[in-house]
């Protein structure tokens, strides 16, 4: 079977999209014989894990590490979940392991996403890696990953989100985040408020608690920044070039995991310098130079929405924003909306190609009720259109923006996967790409490439 065959079987195994548990990950991972012989680095978190493994994956591949990256989920390729040297896994590399797994497993019903975890671990194990780097995809106690005990584990901001399965709030999702922790071993905690039980939890475990703004810390100017833990300073530091304010927090948790693993990975200040100045993670507060300016978040739950907010704001002037948005029937639709208002002037909802998704009719009704339910706004409320899909949505906005406006898609991976996948749209500015595909609209030319 080729890759996309394998992918539609996995997705025939089981009853659920999601089902909680190790068991049956850890029998069929004990089948493969799954060991890592290089140092581990979980990731968890309900916001900034991607950005926390791409600018680790980056210091040490500058470093001269040779390391492997497991994230979840893609924007439009299920390859790009695993990165060996920075490059993603070929086809013929997924399906040998696919085999693997399909013979460990005996009979044994996985979920399409243990399955293809396990897939990509047991590629990763066979790449004689120096680093191994693992995302959690929901959780953490209960994720496929856990099955690996991690030498560090960094969980980033904890917020409310999946609530239905790891709880109604921070001190309850904490806890499922905290199953990554082992005894003995650093976990490097970027939450600038952290909940009790997270801290509960470490001491519980015995784990190496690495607390920013208590153990590691962070300041800067407009030029460079410091990063200081626990008697270590590095200073003139360049900023990150992922985007965005809240970067700084997932760099420095990034060097304080560094800093608690130096005795068995040394990195170089250079290799620190040329990875925060070259790391790069489509679709996190992404701007795409054009006339109008396009910008792209995967910004998914009302955390990162807040902070896709901040971000839009301090960027400067612009007449108006044009929201391209779809998104997920279990997220806060209406908060992640109601954070968004007071800067959009036009919605342009759309439909994604998974059930799982909202309707974009309904998304339109969802933001209608809440103008009928919002009190004394001193701006006329955004226009809507509804579309069938992100790239409809996107040539929509286009015919619909003038050149000084900008152009906005969040809500899902769905939604920037969308946009992105057939290349990065570029958007009347012919001189940055020459152009693949070209569709010419009012507002002006939408380049794909």
């Amino acid at each position: 079977m080729n890759l996309e065959q394998w992918l539609s079987h996995c997705e025939s195994l089981h009853d659920k999209n999601i089902d909680m548990g190790l068991e049956r990950v850890r029998l069929v991972g004990a089948a493969l014989e799954l060991k890592f012989n290089c140092p581990v680095f979980t990731v968890a978190g309900t916001n900034g894990k991607g950005s926390t493994c791409a600018m680790l994956e980056s210091i040490l591949e500058e470093s001269g590490y040779k390391t492997g990256v497991y994230t979840s989920p893609h924007l439009f390729d299920f390859r790009e979940r695993c990165r060996i040297g920075r490059v993603i896994a070929s086809e013929e590399q997924f399906i040998h392991h696919f085999e693997r797994v399909e013979k460990a497993r005996a009979g044994v019903s996985l979920t399409y996403f243990e399955f293809t975890t396990l897939v990509i671990m047991d590629l990763m194990a066979s790449a004689d890696l120096d680093v191994a780097i693992l995302e959690v995809g929901l959780g953490g106690r209960l994720d496929a990953v856990n099955i690996v005990d991690a030498d560090c584990a960094i969980i980033t901001s904890i917020d409310i989100d999946h609530t239905e399965y790891l709880g109604p709030d921070r001190e309850s999702i904490a806890k499922e985040k905290a199953g990554i922790m082992r005894a003995g071993r650093p976990v490097v905690i970027s939450d600038p408020v952290p909940p009790r039980s997270l801290l509960e939890c470490a001491e519980k475990v015995g784990a190496q608690m690495w607390l920013i703004g208590r153990d590691f810390n962070f300041m800067g100017d407009k030029q460079q920044w410091s990063f200081v833990a626990k008697g270590k300073r590095r200073a003139g530091l360049a900023y990150p070039a992922l985007r965005g304010a809240n970067q700084l927090f997932n760099a420095c948790a990034v060097l304080a995991a560094l800093e608690s693993m130096r005795e068995r990975i040394a990195v170089t200040a250079q290799g620190i310098r040329n990875g925060f100045s070259m790391v790069t993670l489509p679709g996190r507060f992404q701007i795409i130079a054009g006339q109008p300016t396009l910008i792209l978040d995967v910004a998914h739950n009302s955390h990162a929405v807040s902070a896709l907010f901040e971000n839009l704001d301090t960027m400067g002037f612009f007449p108006c924003t044009h929201a391209v948005f779809g998104a997920m029937a279990d997220k806060d639709i209406q908060a992640i909306l109601s954070k968004m208002a007071p800067l959009v002037t036009h919605w342009y909802f759309c439909d994604l190609p998974t059930p799982r998704a909202v309707k974009a009719d309904e998304l339109e009704r969802i933001w209608l009720k809440s103008l009928s339910q919002a009190k004394g706004s001193a701006s006329p409320p955004a226009q809507t259109q509804v579309c069938v899909g992100p790239v409809e949505a996107l040539q929509q906005a286009l015919a619909t923006a003038d050149p000084a406006d900008r152009i906005v898609v969040f809500g899902s991976f769905y939604t920037v996967g969308g946009v992105l996948k057939h290349g990065i749209p570029r958007l009347s500015a012919p001189h940055l790409q020459a152009p693949d595909t070209q569709a010419t609209h009012r507002g002006g030319t939408l380049k794909l490439g």
